[in-house]
């Protein structure tokens, strides 16, 4: 064989190693395929649903549609509010569509168990609108994150603010499921080692469209504060109902997760005097206003804290593939835990070890 002849199979032969490097370490199916899994129908889906598919898509955009001239592709779910439902999409989209990550999900008890069908298939997860704290506790993955708040963020900060102003004394009206309970459970210990007192709550069912009862239990207390663990048509309903009772000026309606969705559905005047914590409100500044302003030109309505999170938790993943130059789990999720969140959603945010995004509120 002559020198040139071995100089062609010597470069033929790195190339072909080089090729299988890069497929190793680069992008599964030549495509990062994202999938939003949300609340498309429900109580939920004024605050996520529609308006999360929109963020990721328009963070995509603005990405640039590829990453390191490989497709990105977004697709969309909903898991009806089922665990059954959003566990069997899960799979079915890591097995045979090629998902490499899973965004929002905004209800708790879903959650769960798509975060650990997502550990079994070394995959990422990135939270949106779910509270539970059992996601960086008892049920931490390595491949998770809880991106846009916490069960522990909003009592921090409104039930703390209340008892500094005075109002000591509360009764809880609860959703009957993880995320209400464990709300409810936070709020009561802010409350309780603030030195206030809990006078007592109730349960109701989720989606729940008669409150007259519950809302008559807590007026019948005289608490000073009527804290509302629920999120959604059901905190909507409950305000009206309460203003229907006539709550307030007597009591004070503090509603632990809110979004300005449930503003525009309850309307201005039924708002009037409730207390709420957010990590984002589109009037803000410069930036929000910006951001919000193309938000409401694609969707036809303003961004929730959700909506806001879920843009910049899906740049901070694209960010991430891009460095690593893979969209393998293991790496992305170390890249983006050492990687500040800086953007119009948090200044210098830091992703914990558990997968806790700790930011502004």
């Amino acid at each position: 064989m002559n020198l040139r002849n071995i100089t062609a199979l010597a470069a033929a032969t790195t190339l072909a190693l080089s090729s299988m490097a890069a497929a190793a370490a680069g992008f599964s199916g030549n495509e990062v395929k994202i999938g939003v899994l949300t609340d498309l129908s429900g109580p939920y889906s004024g605050f996520s649903g529609p308006g999360s598919v929109a963020a990721v898509q328009m963070a995509v955009q603005d990405f640039g549609g590829t990453v390191n001239n490989t497709p990105i592709k977004v697709i969309s779910a909903d898991h009806l509010n089922k665990t059954d439902i959003g566990a069997s999409i899960t799979r079915q989209w890591y097995d045979r569509d090629g998902v490499d990550a899973v965004f929002d999900i905004s209800n708790s008890a879903v959650a769960l168990a798509v975060m650990d069908v997502t550990e079994e298939k070394n995959r990422v997860v990135v939270l949106g609108g779910v509270s539970t704290k059992k996601a960086t506790t008892v049920d931490c993955t390595p491949n998770s994150i809880q991106y846009v708040y916490d069960v522990e963020a909003f009592p921090n900060v409104t039930g703390k603010a209340l008892i500094k102003e005075g109002y000591k004394t509360w009764y809880f009206i609860t959703t009957d499921f993880a995320f209400g309970h464990g709300l409810e459970k936070m709020t009561r210990e802010v409350v309780e080692a603030s030195g206030g007192k809990v006078l007592g709550s109730v349960l109701h069912p989720l989606n729940t469209t008669d409150f007259s009862s519950y809302i008559l239990q807590a007026q019948s207390s005289r608490a000073q504060v009527i804290g509302l663990a629920t999120a959604g048509t059901d905190t909507v309903n409950a305000i009206k109902t309460a203003n229907e009772f006539g709550v307030s000026p007597k009591q004070t309606i503090a509603t632990l997760l809110t979004f300005i969705s449930d503003v525009h559905s309850m309307g201005l005047k039924q708002a009037q005097g409730i207390v709420l914590t957010s990590p984002f409100y589109w009037d803000l500044d410069d930036e929000t206003r910006a951001w919000s302003k193309r938000f409401f030109d694609k969707t036809g309505f303003m961004p929730t804290m959700v909506h806001a999170g879920m843009y910049s938790g899906a740049l901070h993943y694209l960010n991430a593939i891009k460095a690593e130059g893979t969209d393998d789990a293991k790496a992305v999720m170390a890249r983006m835990k050492s990687t500040p969140v800086n953007d119009f959603f948090a200044k210098n945010g830091k992703i914990r070890e558990d997968g806790l995004h700790v930011h502004d509120m």
